[in-house]
């Protein structure tokens, strides 16, 4: 990748602050250690960007590999200030899968339908092409990393899981790099203003309606895998005002919510 903003215009009109990288471990960890030198120099809504992250991470420590120039990370920093309710934070990486989600479809055209899978991951028709894993900076002013992960150009055979796809293997061979990137930031920028607006009030902001819609988690049979060994097996029904899977356990009328730091796994079955 060319490590200029000048090579992403449409990006670096939406982004405060662009940095395009040949190369990095991680974005996500590049953008933490400059988000503590302060808001002066890295300012809400700064974004790091490359094609080749060479020790990528998902939940729970899981590694995310693509060969070099195949996909895109972005991290971006998001500072909500000392006033924003920090149990509304886990509404973020739910905005930018929501934010992946329409960006990838905005590429797909009429060749598939990405959607959310809850807490963190975006599929296409059941296939996942990108995950998304926050990180919080400081307790104090909320400050946030958000960094996501997109598939873009990973044939079948170089694929990390079989569960997997990009968009060459959807059908879009040469994907515009700058238009799915500003897409995805135009798209999360205006998730997470309204939501910031709102005082974390996702059902305000219309988040949580937006966010519901395009799970395909919901109204699924699932399999949810709890710190212990624990399983809890039933359909998931919505999600509440935090951002909670709220599933209703296989014969019993009661709605359990659960975060996602209260799980290891969860898996998905077809809607029945």
């Amino acid at each position: 990748m060319t490590s200029s903003p000048a090579d992403f215009p449409l990006a670096s009109a939406i982004a405060s602050k662009l940095d395009v990288l040949d190369s990095t471990p991680s974005t996500n960890d590049e953008l933490v250690a400059r988000a503590k030198r302060g808001p002066a120099e890295q300012p809400h809504f700064s974004v790091v960007v490359t094609d080749t992250q060479t020790a990528g991470r998902g939940r729970l420590g899981r590694q995310w590999t693509a060969p070099a120039g195949s996909s895109l990370a972005i991290s971006v920093l998001v500072r909500p200030g000392p006033t924003f309710p920090l149990d509304a934070l886990g509404w973020l990486p739910l905005a930018a899968g929501l934010a992946m989600a329409r960006a990838v479809n905005n590429a797909l055209g009429d060749l598939g339908t990405a959607q959310v899978k809850w807490p963190n991951d975006v599929l296409v028709d059941g296939r996942k092409i990108s995950g998304v894993l926050s990180e919080l900076v400081d307790a104090e002013t909320g400050a946030v990393v958000i960094g996501a992960g997109v598939n873009l150009t990973i044939a079948d055979e170089d694929l990390p899981v079989l569960t997997a796809t990009s968009l060459a293997i959807e059908g879009v061979p040469a994907p515009n790099r700058d238009r799915l990137l500003a897409d995805y930031l135009g798209e999360l920028r205006s998730l997470t203003d309204s939501l910031l607006n709102s005082r974390g009030d996702a059902a305000a902001s219309g988040l949580q309606a937006a966010v519901t819609a395009s799970c395909s988690t919901i109204g699924a049979t699932v399999k949810v895998e709890l710190p212990g060994g624990n399983i809890l097996t039933g359909t998931a029904r919505g999600i509440d005002t935090s951002g909670r899977i709220v599933v209703q356990a296989d014969g019993s009328p009661d709605l359990t919510p659960i975060s996602a730091g209260d799980i290891t796994h969860l898996r998905t079955e077809p809607r029945v």
